[in-house]
């Protein structure tokens, strides 16, 4: 049995609605709506509201990414350019820096080495020239004690010599005395000897 509620109709009378369980009434309502309404976004009638929050919320996220965020966004991407480009202009320095370097110790390198081959050849020079007159004065030293050598051994030739023509003079008197007896003299001795020499 419906029951009648008094209920207040849009012109402002008073309107008798059967009474319902509250169980009944919500499955009646949402069914009710569903069918007669659908999902919101899809009906025309909403369509001009919608379009006006989401024309405010673009122009409200356009404002604020163009005027806060991008600039930030937009100076950081400048200076890390300009911190690049920094860096290669440094970077390109400090090659040239380091070629200029490269080859100035290269040069010097090239000097030290022609300096270093002349003083080896003064020094090989020197050295030989050194040497040279050292074995001249030993060549000298040695001319002189083989002349001396010679001297000496002249001088004893000279010398044996004498002995010898003594000791010949001695022994021809001995063996003229043997053989003939008498002694021979001095003289006579000497006489022969010349003679034979």
């Amino acid at each position: 049995m419906a029951q009648t509620s008094p209920e207040l109709d849009p012109g402002g009378a008073v309107v008798q609605t059967p009474h319902t369980t509250p169980s009944h009434d919500l499955h009646e309502t949402t069914a009710g709506e569903e069918h007669a309404t659908g999902l919101p976004q899809f009906e025309f009638g909403y369509w001009p509201g919608q379009v006006f929050w989401l024309l405010l919320v673009f122009v409200v996220l356009y404002v604020v990414l163009s005027k806060l965020f991008l600039p930030r966004v937009g100076g950081a991407i400048e200076a890390r350019a300009a911190k690049i480009e920094g860096d290669l202009t440094e970077a390109r320095a400090a090659r040239d820096e380091a070629e200029r370097q490269s080859a100035e110790a290269a040069a010097e390198l090239a000097q030290a080495r022609a300096r270093a081959q002349k003083t080896a050849a003064e020094a090989k020079a020197a050295a030989k020239a050194e040497a040279d007159a050292r074995n001249a004065a030993e060549e000298a030293k040695l001319g002189e004690r083989l002349a001396s050598a010679e001297a000496a051994i002249q001088a004893s030739r000279e010398q044996a010599m004498a002995n010898v023509r003594t000791v010949a003079a001695e022994t021809a008197e001995a063996i003229v005395e043997k053989l003939s007896g008498a002694p021979a003299s001095r003289a006579e001795v000497e006489a022969a000897l010349a003679r034979t020499a």
